[in-house]
């Protein structure tokens, strides 16, 4: 693994670190108040080539890899972590998969228009009673001549409500195993879908997350993704991917965090000294600063084994795992650093702490990411 980013990788870090600055920092609170879903910003960043870091050039993208998405997401959840999961899914669950797995004919029609953010991409696996369990999905694909009829709900599906393609799993099969789940692209226009309930969010409140319901939804044959039987592998495969893009955006709030602590532990005075001249928050800040360069190594390694077509389920976990409890811990020692500042919304502290939480829970959980990892050793 070389540590020293190519022109190419460095123009996109460079890149996305203006745009970041520039165009989503000076908005991102707004986003959190007032429950705007970012689709401007999107649409800003698909101009700047972020919405096909994955795609090939054939199709418009920019075919740079996960290293690159990496480091591009790191940037984006820096500024604003709501349009950072914007960007994160549409990228790592749904180009990624669909360029993938998808046929010749479903890469034609979708991935130009995913490329241009013409049309945003969301992931639709989790049920109301199949979260960590995935393999219990309930919903249901009939095949009725050249169509598959889906029926169920799905919940937790980030971006649904703006989406112009989700990518929804069913079961098509009646052992109740894993083998039966099939992956297919779904339209909203299609008939039968529609938005349910949109959460109440404590964090990310720019992103919606949303129930998608399918009543006797009507989906084309040609839409499925991969084969009839192999959604549960393909939507395995595809969290590999979408737990780097959330290790990426932990490391992004978690550096954040930091760089707030550092400006005002030398701003804020007690007992005559800047704050910064004391042991306690200097250790503090070296504390931090260690532990998201720790995460930031693993989960580079992590994209960069995936680009190279490695096994890294592990290494993806691990990465998510170390990245997504350093970033709670470096927000905890944010707002500590604050003090009681840091409880107030006027700090970006406290946006970044709330935001934080979400990084433990979704795309598996921390006790999800120990169990891969476990499993991995004990082979």
């Amino acid at each position: 693994m070389d540590f020293e980013l190519d022109e190419d990788l460095t123009l996109l870090r460079d890149t996305a670190r203006q745009f970041s600055e520039e165009e989503l920092r000076p908005r991102a609170d707004a986003l959190d108040r007032e429950h705007t879903f970012p689709i401007a910003e999107f649409r800003k960043a698909a101009e700047l080539g972020f919405a096909g870091v994955l795609i090939p050039e054939e199709f418009g993208g920019t075919a740079l890899g996960n290293v690159a998405l990496s480091l591009l997401l790191i940037e984006i959840n820096r500024a604003c972590a709501s349009t950072g999961v914007t960007v994160s899914v549409h990228n790592s669950l749904v180009c990624g998969p669909v360029t993938k797995f998808g046929s010749a004919d479903v890469q034609k029609r979708y991935l130009p228009r995913l490329a241009r953010g013409e049309i945003l991409g969301a992931y639709a696996l989790t049920e109301p009673n199949a979260g960590s369990d995935a393999g219990s999905l309930r919903t249901r694909a009939v095949r009725k001549g050249d169509y598959w009829v889906l029926d169920g709900t799905k919940v937790f599906v980030t971006s649904g409500d703006h989406a112009g393609l989700v990518i929804v799993y069913a079961r098509t099969g009646d052992t109740g195993r894993t083998g039966d789940i099939t992956a297919f692209l779904v339209e909203p226009s299609f008939p039968g879908f529609a938005i349910g309930r949109v959460e109440d969010k404590m964090g990310i409140r720019g992103s919606h997350c949303c129930e998608v319901i399918l009543t006797e939804c009507r989906v084309p044959v040609a839409n499925v993704l991969g084969e009839v039987g192999h959604g549960f592998r393909i939507a395995m495969d595809t969290l590999d991917g979408g737990r780097i893009g959330i290790a990426s955006q932990a490391i992004g709030i978690a550096q954040a965090c930091l760089e707030e602590s550092i400006k005002y532990a030398k701003e804020r005075h007690q007992f005559g000294h800047p704050i910064s001249d004391f042991q306690a928050i200097q250790w503090k800040l070296a504390d931090m600063a260690s532990r998201i360069e720790a995460a930031r190594l693993l989960t580079l390694r992590a994209a960069w084994r995936r680009d190279r077509k490695e096994p890294h389920t592990q290494d993806s976990s691990m990465a998510k795992l170390q990245a997504s409890t350093t970033c709670n811990f470096v927000a905890r020692e944010a707002v500590q650093i604050h003090g009681g500042a840091g409880y107030l919304r006027d700090f970006p502290v406290e946006r970044h702490f709330r935001d934080a939480r979400i990084t433990e829970l979704y795309e598996g959980t921390t006790e999800v990411q120990r169990l891969v990892i476990a499993r991995h050793l004990l082979k």
